[in-house]
Parts: structure tokens; sequence; C-alpha cells
């Protein structure tokens, strides 16, 4: 990889247009024990990504999406070519403290909580205490894990890890954000709510990267993607360009009457052969017939044990915390100080109980302890002998004495 200067920090905001991350001429091959190359994970691949943009890097399993992301991040060096993030090499420390990351696994400690695990993870970006507190709370409530918020990352489903891996990569409010199947496990309400929040993030100048699978929900957030196939970029460019049927036209109007569509029918028909035009209703698509039905269901029924969907996006990641609106409940709690607790003196006797003294005086007393020495046993009196001699006598037939 060729050599990018490296200056002691990163340049402060990155400015509208400005490139965030520049690729050229990108190759990583891998090898096997003895050097010789194994296989070509991306081969010669060039792109651009400007700041405020959604970028989708697409493709089948296998096809580079996931290496070029390590690229990216400094976990592996490249065989050739050139990249840049924030005008810096990727192994460039302090521009990783701009960078949030997403892994398609999430590996975190299974044995902390969900808050614990937002704290160990700003601590690393060295937050203020309060600062932490401030976003856990946030991320927490964002994300749909507050009332779950003591139970170890451990018990999570993979779908709740996924909530708390997606916090985890917002807690130092990063310029960039790069995300490798970010919706995976997750439920249609989830999937909703991270794409609100990206297009939220590119709202507010953010830079996305995402890696997906679900076509669905790049074509929903992204601005322009490129497609890997063989570890080569085989098309790229604005999403909508690349979607757009030039040679077909759709119109949308209200439902007409007979008499109405017939003259509509019959004007389009003088240019266009009648096998060509298509009519039929619009639809909506499952996703938003999904959420309206969850929607009514929750009025219904608030009660849930597992994950609930998430509030507004965290206020630090909207940039507007210091004008929250009034209805947020969320920073209403944050920033109304709680009373300060009163501390109730330790609990006396009632004037009217009386004290023995004389049993107070005995229990202060230490306890005589008892005589353990065995006790000898009394000496046998001494026998009889002259009852003996007589008795012994007789059974000899002998006289008393000889």
């Amino acid at each position: 990889m060729s050599a990018v200067a490296e200056s002691p920090s990163v340049a402060a905001a990155p400015k509208a247009g400005q490139v965030i991350v520049s690729v050229r001429g990108l190759t990583k091959i891998f090898k096997d024990f003895w050097g010789r190359p194994k296989a070509k994970a991306v081969d010669n691949v060039d792109f651009e990504v400007r700041r405020g943009e959604v970028f989708g890097l697409l493709g089948p399993n296998g096809s580079g999406k996931s290496t070029t992301v390590k690229l990216l991040l400094g976990l592996l060096y490249p065989t050739r070519g050139h990249i840049e993030v924030f005008g810096h090499s990727p192994r460039h420390v302090a521009s990783k403290a701009h960078i949030g990351y997403l892994p398609e696994e999430s590996y975190l400690y299974r044995f902390l909580d969900s808050h614990e695990t937002l704290d160990f993870f700003g601590n690393l970006f060295d937050l203020p205490a309060a600062e932490r507190d401030k976003r856990n709370e946030q991320l927490l409530e964002m994300v749909g894990l507050s009332k779950v918020r003591t139970r170890v990352v451990g018990e999570f489903s993979k779908g709740m890890q996924r909530r708390i891996g997606l916090a985890q990569a917002l807690i130092n409010d990063p310029d960039l954000v790069i995300l490798d199947e970010p919706t995976a496990g997750l439920d249609p309400i989830g999937c909703r709510e991270v794409k609100d929040l990206i297009l939220a993030l590119a709202r507010r100048g953010k830079t996305v990267i995402l890696s997906s699978h679900l076509l669905a929900d790049v074509e929903d957030v992204c601005d322009r993607v490129v497609i890997y196939y063989g570890g080569r970029i085989h098309a790229q460019g604005p999403l909508r360009e690349l979607l757009a049927k030039p040679d077909a036209v759709r119109i949308t109007m209200p439902a007409l009457g007979r008499e109405s569509m017939k003259k509509v029918l019959d004007l389009i028909r003088q240019d266009v052969a009648a096998d060509k035009v298509q009519i039929d209703n619009p639809t909506q698509n499952l996703e938003s017939y999904f959420l309206e039905v969850v929607r009514k269901a929750k009025e219904a029924m608030s009660e849930t044990s597992g994950a609930t969907s998430g509030s507004n996006v965290a206020a630090y990641l909207r940039g507007d915390a210091e004008a929250a609106p009034a209805g947020d409940k969320l920073l209403e709690r944050l920033t109304v100080a709680a009373p300060p607790k009163t501390v109730e003196p330790a609990a006396v006797a009632a004037p009217e109980q009386k004290i023995d003294q004389t049993k107070l005086a005995s229990l202060a007393r230490p306890t005589e302890k008892p005589d353990t020495t065995p006790t000898p046993a009394p000496a046998p009196a001494p026998a009889d002998l002259s009852q003996a001699n007589e008795k012994l006598s007789s059974l000899l037939g002998k006289p008393d004495g000889k």
C-alpha cells in the first residue's frame, strides 16, 4: 500500500462533499503457509465515499465485501493499492476514534449487562463518566433495550445482540459508521428502526458504509452502491440511476370512473400497442403493512418480555441535545435532577422502654467456662478374704483353718 503522510491528529469536522474514504487499485491476495497465492479476495477495486453519503457494498457470499471492510479498518493489509480514511492510512490510530464499526458477528463480553457493555466501550474513548451515563441511557432507549438492561449479554438472542452491538458502534458519536449486516437477526420493527437511524445519521452529515445481503434494506437507504462479484466491482453509481428503466413510464393517479378510464386508454393506444399497456392497483410493500398491524396490536397489548421498539434517535446522534422536543420524556429524565436522598437517623430505644441493668451486667460479664477435668473413679474397697477361705474349705471337705 502506498505510504500516506500521517499528521498527529485527524482534521476537525469533515466538510460537505469531502472525500472520507478513497480506494484506488485495492487488491488483496491471501496466501498459504508456503507463500503461494491461494485466493484473490479483492481485485483492483476503485471507489470513493463522500461525507453524508450512505454507501452500499453489495455482492454474493465470498465476493470480497467483508475483506474490503477489514482493509478499510486496518485489520488487514492490502497486497497492492492505496487506501485513505479521513486523509490518512487505515493504520492511523487517531482516525479510529472517529469510526464506529458493527461487525457481522457481535463479539461482546457475555457476562456484562447492557449498561456495563456501553460503559466499557465508552471508557475506551475516554468519555467522561457523566457523558457516558447520558449516552448509555439514550442508546439503550433508542435500540429498545432499556427494560432489559440488567440481563447479561450472553442471555440475549441474536437480534438483541445486534441491537446492543449497534449501540456500542455509536457510543463515540463517529463521523464514519461501518455496518456489516446490521439487520441480520432483527425483526421487521428493528430493521425499520435501523434504517431510520441510518437516514438520521446521513442527514446530520455522518458517512455510512453499509454491507448487506438484504437488498430491500439497501434500496431504502443507500445513495450509491458498488456490486462485487469475484473480488471485482461490476457495477457502481447512484442507486436511482442504476434502477431506473428509461424505456418505460409509470403514471400514478386516483382511481378514475369507467368512462374516464376508457378515454385515457383510447388516447394512449393511439401511440402504444394495446399489449404493451398494463393497468393495476398500486400496492404498499410488506414492511409497511406489517408495521401497521404491529402498531395497532401494540395499542391493545403493550407488554412484552423481549426487546421493545426503540424511541427517537439518541439526542447526541441527532445533534440537537440542547433543543430537545418538549414531549421527549427521555431527555426530560436526563435533564431534571433527582431530589437529594435524606439519610434517616439510626433507630434508638423508645424513652418508655426500661432496661434491666442486672441482666445487662450479666450479659456484659465474660461467660465462665465449665471445668472439663475428668473426675477419677473411686478406689475399690478391699476384699474380705476370711469369708472366701471358709467357703473354699467347705467345698474341699477340710476342717476350718487346716
